[in-house]
């Protein structure tokens, strides 16, 4: 599969909520998910795939997406950027919030290898 089907790919089911299924269909077993800080429970980076499954399965037990809106792909050789805007809930504060991020996402051997996150919250 190309980067750029990856990527197409990818958009369609996060777009429709199918965030395991993207993880599923769409990421290498020797993932790296890097995120600019650590949330705990969950560390700044996570290694593997399970560790992935179980970053989303965190996240949508804490948070209440209300929409998700995604642009791109911004695709390049070997990677691709996406920026997702979420307006949501986090359970912990009750407070309604929307936020942006930047994801950075590096293919290798077809699957994607690596994804960075880059936050721009509260606007």
């Amino acid at each position: 599969m190309s980067t750029e089907e990856i990527a197409k790919g990818l958009i369609e089911l996060c777009s429709k909520g199918k965030f395991e299924d993207a993880v599923n269909k769409y990421y290498a077993q020797d993932i790296v998910s890097v995120e600019p800080v650590a949330m705990p429970p969950m560390p700044a980076e996570s290694k593997g795939i399970d560790a992935i499954r179980g970053k989303n399965q965190w996240f949508e037990e804490n948070h209440d997406v209300h929409t998700i809106k995604i642009e791109g792909p911004f695709l390049g050789q070997n990677q691709f950027a996406v920026k997702f805007h979420l307006d949501m809930t986090p359970k912990h504060t009750g407070q309604r919030v929307s936020m942006s991020e930047m994801a950075l996402y590096t293919v290798k051997d077809g699957k994607i290898a690596r994804e960075e996150f880059y936050y721009n919250a509260g606007k």
